[in-house]
């Protein structure tokens, strides 16, 4: 017996410590797990959330660079401005910054005195501050730009700085232009995340936050020169930095840290993942929950206890059968014993325990004991053969009814006399249930008791007659059923709440998106009138200078602005896509002049580089809009020249069923597989590209827009050190359906000059536009008897001093162009030919100047295409006024 309590205490504590190794084990296991793919997805929204902060930022970062370039900013930090002057600047940057309330500009002098600001109207203005001490205003003056996060002194408002210097012509500073960015909105957007975002400087300061009490806490003490730094830019003011107590308690494999803060604090630890942003020198952090990963430890803790607490029973169990088999063997070798000496004796107690036994089998049947529901056998004879006592149990049948052979029929009547059998007719839903027997024809069903209890009934016919039905209670899985679509329900109305809040977000998107594409199209309106008028006088130069280094030095100030220009222009493309003003006109044309111009308009440029453009002749016809898809090939074509440094450059067709693939090939330095998705976001480019050219980041962004509006697949394949290869698919259009394209009467002949003697009169508001036009128009032989604006324009207008042709702007302050013309029309008594000039590129103004035979020119106008179009509208007017050579036709009568 001692022996056996020994045994017994050994078993046990071996099973309660097994169990609790692999709770632990499977807990810790579970654990690690969860945090590393939580970390994962951590790092994921940290990577979104550092994207959004990037993209914000550089979507005013390049204002104060093109406004670095203005030259009235450059007079104004000349010299000692006047109220007038002062108060025209604060205007101008007013107006530069728009209807946008997330940013500031600031012009500052070398002083670091603020002479003008866009907030000139607030109560706080920037105006007449000092901002010498601030490292963006020092570090601008010292290499030309500068970057700062901090409170505004002025404001008390906190954002982040971006400035940059103002060159006088001989290459001296003259001050800088600042903008201040405010992130408050990005604090808005990240407190829709149940987890803590935060970002912290390279002092560990936390700045930016999604709540309030983790914002200006610091992530480890600072050291005396952080203090000495922060004192003298004043970046947090008078904001009491307070530090993070916290404690590590674990370090995953991704660098993510298992915390517990205790100020602020927080109920349960979580995971914290910080990323990096070097350009910025930030660190973005995300504080997550990790109430899920704590509960899958536990469930897995559970799990294990439980699997380990079976197979022990299991083996326990396996070994007490071993045993009881080991006793059953000893028990029949000394029975067989006792038959022997006692051979006549036991046959007689043998036949009488064969009889025993075959009684037992029948009634209350020890093998249908252990089954857990309800068990009855009936013969074909419908009498009881077997039953358990569960059975018993479930219909609380009283003793004297359950015995071997009473008839099915009695325990029926049993129950209905007892309310069992429902409120329908009793003797038929008996006779329904006997015939249901005898037929044998197997059931599954539920029924519920009076008293809330749920059984399952199946039935199943025996092979040589009888029926065996088992009645199982399922009430608990019936509740469980109920809570499961009860809880159902109220997920469905959380996710219908949650979709209702995010088409609210998106509407509310979709309004800004529309602010800013109006503010996009607005700015660069205003910002292309004095590039026009720069470009002008630049083409004027050459005529005036003969020696080759100044030439050259002109040829450089035009390709600078060609450059500003391909950028504002792209700007506008982009905003005219994203707002819809882009109209599309598909149709079916040759593939092959397509070709062709690409080559003409690209070869010399690709000769000059060293390079061979090389197009591939093709006869297809494909469908789409001719002018968008040769924007596209022209970017990859100028997009390979300049990133080629030498070899070739090929153009070709690969058809592909009912589409064709138009490819670009280069043999550049290639593409890194982890920037080959990122190329085709804005002011995304390559650090190999001419050193004199390295593009505007813009044209490939243009490019997967373009894609996208004509549904055509942009996509690329490039091999390091061998080249890339862009490529558009295109669908195949049929030859019998296209259009062929309206032709354009060639000039005549017969003058050298159609401009020479010609009278222009030119209507613009901008002063610096209008003198380079006019100079322009003089020097190609025009006589322009007035320049000036709208309202002086309609004073002189008067019967008889019509021009021939008229250069009309379409903006002229609060005036609008073709509304001006018509009245100068009125005062004339006549129609002269016009051509809009505009920086607008609407596409429904170009439709109505076409219906209505006005010429058309977007700004900033390129010298060429004004003298080609004023040349063919001349020469329209001379063969016009010519009279007609040809028969008149003959009336005919319908």
């Amino acid at each position: 017996m001692r022996f056996i309590r020994h045994r017994l205490f050994w078993t046990v504590l071996i099973i309660l410590l097994g169990t609790l190794l692999s709770m632990l084990a499977a807990s810790q296991i579970a654990l690690r797990t969860s945090l590393q793919q939580e970390g994962q997805s951590v790092q994921r929204q940290l990577n979104l959330y550092a994207q959004a902060l990037l993209q914000r930022i550089d979507r005013y970062r390049t204002l104060p660079e093109v406004l670095a370039l203005d030259a009235q900013l450059k007079d104004a930090l000349s010299h000692p401005l006047s109220a007038v002057e002062v108060d025209r600047l604060n205007r101008k940057l007013e107006q530069a910054n728009g209807a946008s309330q997330a940013s500031t500009l600031t012009l500052i002098d070398l002083q670091g005195k603020a002479i003008a600001a866009s907030n000139w109207r607030d109560s706080h203005s920037n105006v007449g501050e000092d901002y010498s001490f601030r490292p963006y205003v020092q570090q601008a003056l010292a290499s030309g730009s500068g970057r700062f996060y901090g409170i505004g002194m002025t404001t008390g408002v906190a954002g982040y700085f971006l400035s940059k210097a103002i060159f006088a012509n001989d290459g001296k500073v003259l001050g800088l232009i600042a903008i201040k960015i405010a992130l408050q909105e990005l604090e808005s957007e990240w407190q829709i995340s149940p987890d803590t975002v935060l970002a912290s400087d390279s002092h560990g300061v936390v700045f930016l936050a999604s709540s309030d009490a983790w914002r200006y806490r610091l992530l480890h003490p600072l050291t005396t020169l952080d203090l000495q730094e922060l004192e003298a830019t004043r970046q947090y003011a008078d904001q009491r930095l307070q530090p993070l107590q916290y404690r590590i308690d674990r370090v995953t494999s991704d660098h993510a840290r298992l915390t517990q803060f205790s100020e602020p604090r927080l109920q349960r630890p979580v995971l914290w993942q910080s990323l990096a942003l070097p350009d910025l020198q930030w660190q973005l952090h995300l504080l997550h929950n990790t109430d899920s990963s704590l509960t899958a430890s536990r469930w897995a803790g559970l799990a294990a206890a439980a699997l380990w607490l079976a197979l022990s029973l299991l083996v326990l169990f396996v070994r007490q059968r071993q045993r009881m088999a080991t006793l059953r063997q000893r028990s029949r070798l000394e029975l067989e014993t006792v038959l022997h000496q006692h051979a006549q004796e036991l046959r007689t107690a043998q036949d009488g325990i064969v009889q025993a036994a075959k009684q037992a089998d029948t009634g209350l049947s020890r093998s249908l004991q252990h089954l857990p529901q309800g068990v009855v056998v009936v013969d074909s004879h419908l009498r009881l053969v077997a039953w358990n006592s569960r059975y018993v149990e479930l219909f609380r049948y009283p003793p004297e009814l359950m015995r071997v052979g009473q008839p099915i029929e009695v325990l029926m009547r049993h129950n209905a006399r007892r309310g069992l059998l429902g409120k329908t007719d009793v003797e038929q839903a008996i006779a329904r249930r006997l015939e249901h027997l005898r037929n044998g024809n197997q059931h599954l069903h539920e029924s519920a008791k009076g008293d809330g209890t749920v059984l399952e009934i199946r039935g199943n016919p025996l092979p040589d007659g009888g029926f065996v039905t088992s009645y199982a209670d399922i009430t608990s899985y019936k509740n469980a059923a109920r809570e499961l679509r009860s809880l159902a329900d109220t997920l469905e109305q959380r996710v219908a709440e949650r979709t209702s809040d995010l088409d609210a977000a998106r509407r509310e998107a979709e309004r800004a998106n529309r602010y800013k594409t109006r503010f996009v199209a607005s700015a660069v309106h205003d910002l292309l009138q004095p590039l026009n008028a720069a470009r002008i006088f630049t083409s004027l130069l050459p005529g005036y200078l003969q020696d080759d280094e100044s030439r050259q030095l002109v040829q450089r100030v035009d390709k600078a602005l060609a450059s500003q220009d391909a950028i504002l222009t792209s700007l506008l493309d982009i905003s005219r896509m994203e707002s819809g003003q882009l109209e599309v006109h598909i149709r079916d044309f040759a593939l092959s002049s397509l070709l062709e111009i690409v080559h003409n308009n690209f070869a010399l440029q690709a000769q000059s580089e060293g390079l061979t453009l090389r197009c591939i002749p093709s006869q297809l016809i494909v469908r789409s809009d001719e002018a968008l898809l040769r924007r596209i090939l022209q970017n990859f074509v100028s997009n390979a020249i300049r990133y080629t440094r030498k070899g070739r450059i090929v153009v070709g067709c690969r058809r592909m069923g009912e589409h064709v693939r138009i490819e670009v090939h280069d043999q550049g330095p290639g593409i890194p597989p982890g920037l080959q998705k990122e190329v085709f976001e804005e002011f995304r480019r390559l650090d190999e590209g001419h050193a004199d050219d390295r593009g505007t980041g813009l044209g490939l962004a243009i490019v997967e827009r373009l894609g996208k509006l004509l549904g055509h697949e942009i996509g690329l394949r490039s091999h390091m050190g061998k080249g890339t290869v862009f490529w558009v698919v295109v669908p195949l259009g049929q030859a019998t359906a296209m259009v062929p394209a309206s032709q354009e009467p060639s000039p005549s002949a017969r003058s050298d000059s159609p401009l020479h003697g010609g009278t222009v009169w030119y209507v613009e508001d901008d002063p610096a536009t209008r003198d380079a036009t006019c100079a322009l128009l003089q020097r190609w032989g025009c006589e322009v008897p007035l320049a000036a604006n709208a309202p002086e324009a309609l004073a002189h207008a008067a019967p008889g001093n019509a021009p021939q042709l008229v250069l009309l702007d379409v903006h002229l302050g609060q005036l609008y162009g073709p509304e001006v013309y018509t009245q100068l029309c009125e005062r004339w008594g006549q129609q002269p030919p016009v051509i809009l000039l505009t920086a607008e590129g609407d596409s429904t103004l170009r439709r109505q100047a076409a219906e209505r035979g006005w010429g058309f020119l977007a700004k900033p106008v390129r010298p060429p295409a004004l003298r080609a179009l004023m040349s063919q509208t001349f020469l329209r007017g001379q063969e016009a006024s010519q009279p007609s050579k040809e028969p008149p036709a003959e009336n005919s009568n319908r």
